[in-house]
């Protein structure tokens, strides 16, 4: 399962793309896409825009730091640099699950070692997968819990039809 964020410049432009990107890349299948959140920024600098925020479901042959290379690639696509920790960002691919698979390295820590306290990656997540867990625990409860929970709404869906 993958997280994604960003918020600076086109925010939603660059996710849809980021999607597209994803989805194009050998090995990799996406089976769900959740909506996009809107999200406060957790940690970091203060004054920072709101993010937007989407998961990804997905099967790949990818080994998973052949997945990460791939997010991080799509990152560079988009101008992503790494300057301050938590920082504002033009996007963002975590690597939150990879199947049971659970690992201590620094480089790819799985599961993605604050997942269980972030509402802004549990509550698309759960809205994508509602019957999803995470160390033996509901996604959504987990995401009902988390410090920022009250920070996360959906962005409304453009239908393109004018609101009555």
């Amino acid at each position: 399962m993958l997280g994604l964020g960003a918020n600076l410049g086109e925010a939603a432009a660059t996710l849809k793309d980021a999607v597209r990107q994803l989805a194009e890349t050998p090995g990799i299948e996406l089976t769900g896409v959740s909506p996009v959140a809107v999200t406060q920024p957790v940690g970091g600098p203060p004054g920072q825009p709101d993010y937007l925020n989407l998961v990804l479901t997905l099967m790949t042959s990818l080994s998973p730091r052949a997945l990460l290379a791939a997010g991080q690639e799509i990152e560079h696509t988009h101008h992503r640099t790494r300057e301050v920790r938590w920082g504002p960002r033009t996007l963002d691919i975590d690597v939150i699950t990879y199947a049971d698979l659970a690992s201590d390295d620094p480089e790819l820590t799985l599961p993605h070692p604050r997942a269980h306290l972030r509402a802004f990656v549990l509550t698309p997540w759960s809205w994508v997968d509602p019957e999803a867990t995470l160390g033996g625990a509901r996604v959504a409860d987990l995401a009902a819990q988390a410090d920022d929970a009250g920070s996360v709404r959906r962005l409304p869906i453009d239908t393109g039809r004018p609101a009555s």
